[in-house]
């Protein structure tokens, strides 16, 4: 059987680039790439439970990606603490519904990345709906990461 080739993720924004690129692409093997293999790996996605573990992570993405990718996701206002193996970055992502007429409140996400022999990976993925006006965008401002 032939061994599985692993992404190499150079830096924590490598990684963070592209799970932002398979969340937008509905690209669930994309997506898991980045994710470490470790046992407190955790996913919380807006007014969701706490998942543990690549199985869960997986199979929640799964749900998410089968209705097919019909939102484009802006990521901003970036802030970040990085170490020799452990980064935090907190980040804005806003969705744009392929509907007009459907407008979808920011969210807010922390993104924790641990250096591991295979680059750097996702070890938490915490979102949560943000308070409408919290962001540069809503208040005029415009920086955006990526």
């Amino acid at each position: 059987m032939a061994k599985k080739t692993l992404k190499l993720f150079n830096t924590p924004s490598d990684c963070e680039a592209a799970f932002y690129d398979a969340f937008e692409r509905g690209d669930l093997n994309l997506m898991m790439a980045v994710w470490a293999d470790e046992p407190g790996t955790i996913c919380i996605h807006p007014q969701g439970s706490r998942l543990a573990g690549l199985t869960a992570i997986r199979e929640s993405f799964a749900e998410i990606f089968s209705h097919g990718p019909n939102n484009q996701l802006k990521v901003s206002e970036l802030r970040k603490h990085e170490g020799q193996t452990l980064a935090i970055h907190s980040v804005y992502e806003t969705f744009t519904s392929a509907d007009p007429n459907t407008r979808l409140p920011p969210v807010l996400a922390t993104n924790v990345f641990m250096l591991t022999p295979n680059g750097w990976r996702l070890i938490v993925h915490h979102a949560s709906l943000s308070p409408q006006g919290t962001t540069a965008e809503e208040q005029g401002v415009s920086r955006i990461l990526h």
